[in-house]
């Protein structure tokens, strides 16, 4: 019997004990480790990412006896009523990628830079070119500036006060996306039967609708020679460096824009006219918002307040939103003043 015994208790022993249930913290760290999800941690961490994430959570467990740390507030702005965070939806996406393919240029010379009219007319008629030819793309001829600079005059000042200058104002009235301004100094050297020239400067890409300075392309032609005359040979210099610069200049402002506005949406801008009363202000602008990714109050007054919307939808869409949300905020009598390009300014109607 008491071999018996002796035999019982060692095999006791010898039993291995049972394993203690994981706790949450470990099962968690588990799922992420093996790229499932948790309903506190869904399986979005990238693969290399992994052992950051198991690493990142460890790390957040508070141990006995610890006091959590105060949480330090985002230094990221929070969104307001609108979705802009919001994966794209496939109707969005079919209207962003044909936006940035088809944007248009307008493209003119810096008027400041002594660069003789002739000279400028040949510069801009060679970028112009380049767009028709190798993007597929209708421009805005320099004649047609010119005209639209003299007869747009009384209703730039009207419009704008003189707050943007005129070349944008016309660009912004023309529907042009994009601003190419070419600021370009020539000079000449030679002689009689052999006359050189050369160029160069800068062609300068602007957000049409908010004339802010996206970025530019320097250039500097090589030496190029004519028998006829000095101007001739920097007319020679000047066209063929802007043809040669125009391929970094379209895939620039191409880059820019898409970087831009994939982040939030096309812009537009409305100023609203009669806006005496702030609080309906404020529900026009949360109604606005549901219609549209993002709507950012750009100033107020009450005698007008101004707005930039973004979305991933064309002009009419626009306007139709802003209908919408003023007829829910009290303002069914609202009205469309005038529109130019992505720029709209109506009237509350009250």
């Amino acid at each position: 019997m008491g071999v018996l015994l002796l035999i019982g208790l060692l095999i006791g022993c010898a039993t291995t004990p049972q394993p203690e249930a994981p706790s949450l913290e470990s099962q968690r760290a588990k799922e992420i480790v093996q790229g499932t999800s948790t309903p506190e941690m869904p399986g979005t961490t990238a693969p290399g990412d992994v052992q950051s994430s198991a690493e990142a959570l460890v790390e957040s467990q508070v141990m006995p006896g610890e006091t959590p740390a105060p949480s330090e507030p985002s230094s990221v702005p929070q969104a307001s009523a609108s979705y802009y965070t919001q994966p794209m939806t496939a109707d969005e996406s079919r209207f962003f990628q044909n936006y940035i393919n088809r944007l248009s240029y307008l493209v003119y010379y810096n008027e400041n830079s002594g660069l003789d009219a002739q000279l400028a007319k040949a510069a801009v008629s060679q970028a112009n070119r380049y767009l028709i030819e190798k993007e597929g793309l209708s421009v805005i001829d320099f004649d047609q500036i010119q005209k639209n600079k003299k007869d747009q005059i009384s209703a730039y000042q009207s419009e704008t006060g003189g707050s943007i200058d005129i070349i944008t104002y016309i660009a912004q009235k023309l529907n042009a996306d994009i601003y190419l301004e070419i600021d370009a100094k020539t000079s000449f050297g030679g002689g009689p039967g052999a006359w050189t020239g050369s160029a160069q400067g800068s062609i300068k890409i602007f957000d049409a609708s908010t004339a802010a300075l996206l970025g530019s392309i320097s250039f500097l032609s090589p030496q190029t020679f004519s028998p006829v005359s000095a101007d001739a040979a920097m007319m020679n210099a000047i066209s063929g460096i802007i043809w040669q610069s125009m391929p970094k200049v379209t895939e620039q402002a191409k880059h820019l824009m898409s970087t831009m506005t994939a982040s939030r949406g096309v812009r537009y801008e409305l100023i609203l006219q009669n806006t005496p009363d702030a609080i309906a202000i404020s529900q026009f602008e949360r109604n606005l918002a549901k219609r549209v990714r993002e709507v950012e109050r750009l100033s107020y007054s009450p005698g007008e307040t101004r707005f930039a919307i973004y979305a991933f939808m064309p002009a009419s869409k626009i306007q139709d939103a802003i209908y919408d949300a003023a007829s829910m905020s009290g303002f069914p009598n609202c009205y469309l003043l005038y529109m130019r390009g992505r720029s709209y300014t109506f009237n509350t109607g009250i």
